[in-house]
């Protein structure tokens, strides 16, 4: 395991081994301060050279057999949770309403994930490697997703989770991570606070964390996504991925898993990734072009991208730049009508931060940014039961009719 692989600081590139558990780069994590992304994320690298080597012909085939172990940090698939994460299924979409596509869009419809979101790829890599190295608490900062989702891992492999959250989380997130048996705790303040009072449990009492942009195997947890594209396209690579964003991890992931397929020569180049948020919580798009990062407070109805400061940042930065991402800033307006469009039109009722995505694809469609032929994909990453409140103000219930048939008749007559 220590060979497998290594861990290198994406600000200064000094590299850990494997054999121990490590968060952040000692050293420039020294500069860290609670007004700014943090320095000193750890990457997670292989020997490349030594699976080409080792597996000769045939690479990705043979790595699509094994479950991708040798891309994975952990020991073995066995150690994964016997729910069905991953895996998720990608639809075909030809048309909305009459207009018929000359593009291919493709929906990757991650809600299909045990606890209903993508954040269970990384809590199952988590688990696995908790339980490799006879770790019984997990704990996690979240502002519901991440904590469910760790929460319904956990439970699955009998391991105790503390999910730290914002009180004004969404109720039925809240409720998920209940009904799993974690121990809860709502923090009354932002999910700045509780993720900086998760880590200081972690220095404190030495459990395990699973924060991302913390924790360097939650990306890799994430970039499985992009080894699931790859095949499920016949090996063929999409043209653009949308992708929602708050504090980075899940584009990164997405970038890091087909960086793997590069660096292993399978494929040769990398799909433009558009990273989406919202106008209201933008705090990765707006600092793009700055040299000097600065925050400003978070307000969005897709509480899963609310961040004030994005953790994964400076990766998510240097990705973007490195293999010439775009990027797009969408209103709550537009999420709240691309999550009725999506659902009515496709039957995919995704939660508003998964909706930002198909928003961000709306957007260049009705501007005309698709080339034609082109494939194009937008990752949906949690259902929209998670988040009923969110939906409340563009949907209208009927008021209850009696039970005559004749009164059947004011709704479509």
């Amino acid at each position: 395991m220590k060979d497998k692989f290594f861990y290198a600081c994406v600000d200064c590139g000094k590299t850990f081994e494997s054999s121990q558990t490590i968060y952040l780069c000692n050293e420039c994590e020294k500069r860290n301060d609670d007004k700014h992304p943090p320095y000193g994320v750890l990457k997670t690298e292989y020997d490349y050279n030594g699976i080409n080597t080792r597996l000769k012909n045939n690479v990705f085939q043979q790595l699509e057999k094994t479950g991708f172990i040798d891309l994975l940090p952990i020991k073995s698939n066995d150690s994964l949770p016997f729910l069905k994460v991953g895996n998720t299924s990608l639809y075909k979409i030809t048309s909305i309403d009459n207009d018929i596509f000359d593009f291919e869009l493709y929906l990757k419809d991650d809600s299909q994930n045990p606890t209903f979101s993508f954040k269970d790829r990384a809590s199952a890599i988590v688990s696995a490697y908790a339980k490799e190295n006879n770790i019984d608490i997990i704990v996690a900062a979240s502002t519901g997703n991440a904590g469910s989702s760790l929460a319904g891992i956990c439970a699955s492999q009998k391991q105790k989770a503390v999910i730290f959250v914002p009180a004004s989380a969404p109720k039925a997130k809240l409720t998920q991570i209940m009904m799993y048996g974690a121990q809860i705790i709502p923090v009354d303040g932002t999910y700045d606070n509780a993720f900086d009072l998760s880590i200081e449990t972690t220095k404190k009492y030495g459990w395990y964390n699973r924060n991302t942009a913390f924790n360097p195997l939650t990306i890799e947890g994430k970039k499985t996504v992009s080894f699931e594209l790859f095949s499920q396209l016949n090996k063929n690579l999409p043209d653009r991925i949308f992708v929602p964003v708050g504090d980075g991890v899940i584009i990164s992931g997405v970038y890091k898993g087909f960086e793997d397929l590069l660096n292993l020569g399978i494929i040769d180049k990398i799909p433009v990734i558009v990273a989406v948020q919202a106008i209201g919580s933008g705090n990765i798009i707006n600092n793009l072009n700055r040299n000097n990062f600065i925050s400003s407070s978070s307000r969005t109805l897709a509480d899963s991208i609310s961040v004030d400061i994005p953790r994964n940042f400076r990766m998510t930065k240097k990705y973007l730049f490195d293999y010439a991402g775009e990027n797009i800033l969408v209103s709550d307006e537009e999420i709240l009508a691309a999550s009725k469009v999506l659902s009515s039109r496709t039957g995919i009722f995704a939660e508003p931060a998964a909706s930002a995505a198909f928003a961000g694809f709306l957007s260049f469609y009705w501007d005309g940014k698709f080339e034609k032929g082109s494939k194009n994909v937008v990752l949906l990453t949690g259902s929209g039961l998670k988040d009923l409140n969110a939906v409340q103000k563009i949907i209208d219930i009927p008021e209850p009719v009696k039970p005559d048939i004749k009164e059947i008749e004011k709704f479509f007559f």
